[in-house]
């Protein structure tokens, strides 16, 4: 039994996979620059806002080309790929595709997959660093001048971000204006699944160890109770 022939949005797809992840890397230093770059250099904040722009519109044409080759109608294909249409509306989300640039990335150099608990842990752990750091950078952008946020500076952005995607929720610097409210809520809910993912895969690699070492111990070899 033969697998069926990729689509054309498949092969498109996988050829600019890794290219757009790495505009992708792009766009958040952009956006860091923007966000971080003293308002004094304006060369620095306007090369960075056009590489923003630039990325922005690679991922724009990227979802048009692809929303073309599936043939479908419009309503249908934006069902079928929700995140991607998220994404390229907040591109800052893009690194929840790792598991698409991991295979990619395997595939090119014709490795083998990993294993799945592996997969699960490298991508959970790349993408809180990535979503991390966006969602650090956004609340910094937001919160910064409102008089009665407490987060003033980046650090304080970057401690408020561990505390909410590790579900600990200290309760000492938090974001008081709407956008800002409204990324600590996706935060939240991206750290609740990816604690949970490595948690859980980590508990399953767990058992799986300790069930192969009780196949691969003789039976001789065994505890067993001690007869009455």
């Amino acid at each position: 039994m033969h697998d069926d022939p990729p689509t054309r949005e498949e092969l498109w797809e996988r050829r600019t996979e890794l290219p757009l992840f790495y505009a992708s890397l792009l766009f958040i230093t952009g956006y860091a620059v923007r966000v971080l770059a003293p308002r004094s250099e304006h060369l620095w904040r306007d090369g960075a806002g056009l590489v923003v722009l630039l990325t922005w519109l690679c991922f724009i044409g990227d979802y048009g080309v692809r929303l073309v080759l599936s043939g479908g109608r419009p309503l249908r294909f934006v069902r079928r790929h929700w995140l991607d249409t998220l994404i390229v509306v907040l591109p800052t989300l893009r690194p929840l595709r790792m598991v698409k640039v991991h295979d990619a990335i395997q595939a090119r150099r014709e490795r083998p997959r990993r294993g799945l608990y592996q997969r699960v842990i490298m991508y959970a752990g790349l993408s809180a660093v990535l979503l991390g750091f966006s969602g650090a950078l956004g609340v910094y952008h937001q919160e910064h001048q409102d008089p009665h946020s407490s987060i003033r500076t980046f650090g304080d952005a970057v401690w408020w971000v561990c505390e909410t995607l590790t579900t600990v929720g200290y309760g000492d610097v938090t974001p008081v204006t709407p956008v800002g409210r409204l990324i600590a809520v996706g935060l939240m809910v991206c750290g609740l699944a990816l604690l949970g993912a490595v948690t859980g895969s980590f508990s399953s690699w767990l058992i799986q160890v300790f069930r192969q070492e009780d196949e691969e111990e003789p039976p001789g070899n065994r505890s067993s109770p001690e007869a009455p």
